[in-house]
């Protein structure tokens, strides 16, 4: 998974977002960037490698000022992982910065359609998405309408940042099918994949639905569709705790993981066992499971192992038939199901993109679910 960090605010941005990527570190990735807007410079720095081999190449080669910015870890889709494919992402003129996570589906006939004479530096499908804004306005269009007319264009799977180097007031945000947040301050706010990004900076966040686009201001978040209609959308807090993604003394995250197994169940068992050693489920949980004739556990890479060690025991608990699938396969092609079935989700930073799919379909049909993971509200145990 890639991980997005955007910051404006009446602080220097470069340290919060920086802080915001190496929270991120734990979804995986192969480079990462950052751009930086002054008022008057857009500062961009990118490497293949680690956070800690940007921020060696950052502040020895690139202006850290300002008070807007983006930054990016990069999962490679379309491209190799190399310095030119990383993000963010420059148009043509290099007016306009773009960050993305996703697969955008049609980028070669953006690119075929729109886009002839363009020289791109790169193979990626972001790079061809923020070419495609940055001509819409070179066509007369405002940055607004020219990113409301590409949304409209790009298929697939998207969650985008975009900065306007004539315009040091904005971040333009929009998702579809990829988990993106907003984190709002006083008199600044952030655009985060997740809220683990940023713990200790807020407690307060928007959530983002799909197909929707949100103008973020320093001191205003307006969301609105893709015609420009107003949306009016309400906040929620969540407490997290830094230390649920810290590797601590631990090298690796696996290692990490792997040893903190014991100590995760026992606060599990602690969290749902009153004093008297009774069960405190939640009443709706015990009914979905009790009235399920078929139970599906849908996950993904280490989580679809986890939901191999859950199978046997959930079968011999519930003495119900338990079925494990891959969330990648069931989200476009879902087989045919038992008469009541329950789906359990399974995702430790609760964002995994094909785990949602697979969800909003189980939501469409009326299929109750339950998710398992790490992160109190994440986009899976919202949804």
């Amino acid at each position: 998974m890639c991980g997005i960090v955007g910051y404006i605010g009446h602080r220097e941005a470069y340290p919060i977002i920086l802080k915001g990527l190496k929270r991120l570190e734990y979804r995986g990735y192969d480079s990462a960037g950052i751009a930086l807007f002054d008022g008057e410079h857009l500062n961009l720095c990118k490497t293949k490698g680690k956070v800690t081999d940007l921020e060696e190449r950052i502040e020895k080669t690139t202006s850290t000022a300002g008070k807007l910015g983006i930054g990016h870890t990069r999962w490679a889709t379309h491209g190799e992982p190399t310095e030119d494919n990383a993000h963010p992402h420059t148009s043509q003129t290099g007016r306009f910065v773009l960050v993305h996570n996703g697969v955008i589906e049609n980028y070669l006939e953006m690119k075929n359609d729109f886009l002839e004479g363009h020289s791109f530096k790169g193979q990626t499908d972001t790079e061809i998405a923020v070419h495609l804004i940055g001509q819409f306005v070179e066509e007369g269009l405002s940055t607004l309408e020219a990113f409301k007319k590409a949304l409209k264009i790009i298929q697939g799977s998207y969650a985008f940042a975009l900065i306007d180097a004539m315009d040091a007031d904005t971040i333009y945000v929009a998702k579809n099918k990829s988990p993106l947040l907003i984190g709002l301050g006083d008199y600044y706010n952030m655009v985060c994949s997740d809220a683990m990004a940023m713990i200790r900076e807020t407690s307060e966040y928007m959530e983002i639905h799909d197909k929707e686009l949100v103008v973020v201001k320093k001191d205003s978040v307006e969301v609105m569709d893709y015609d420009g209609n107003a949306i009016e959308r309400g906040s929620y807090t969540a407490e997290l705790d830094l230390s649920d993604i810290g590797k601590g003394t631990y090298p690796y995250y696996m290692l990490k993981e792997i040893d903190e197994q014991p100590t995760v169940m026992r606060k599990l068992i602690s969290a749902y066992t009153n004093e008297a050693g009774q069960v405190t489920v939640d009443a709706d949980i015990i009914k979905a499971v009790q009235e399920a004739d078929r139970i599906y556990i849908l996950a993904a890479g280490t989580s679809y192992h986890a939901g191999f060690a859950s199978k046997d025991f959930l079968e011999k608990l519930t003495d119900t038939p338990v079925e494990l699938g891959i969330s990648s396969e069931w989200g476009y092609n879902m087989p045919l199901l038992s008469k009541k079935p329950l789906f359990v989700m399974i995702s430790q930073s609760g964002e995994t993109a094909d785990s949602r799919q697979v969800l909003v379909k189980a939501n469409e049909m009326g299929i109750p679910s339950l998710t398992v993971t790490n992160v109190p509200g994440s986009t899976l145990s919202r949804e």
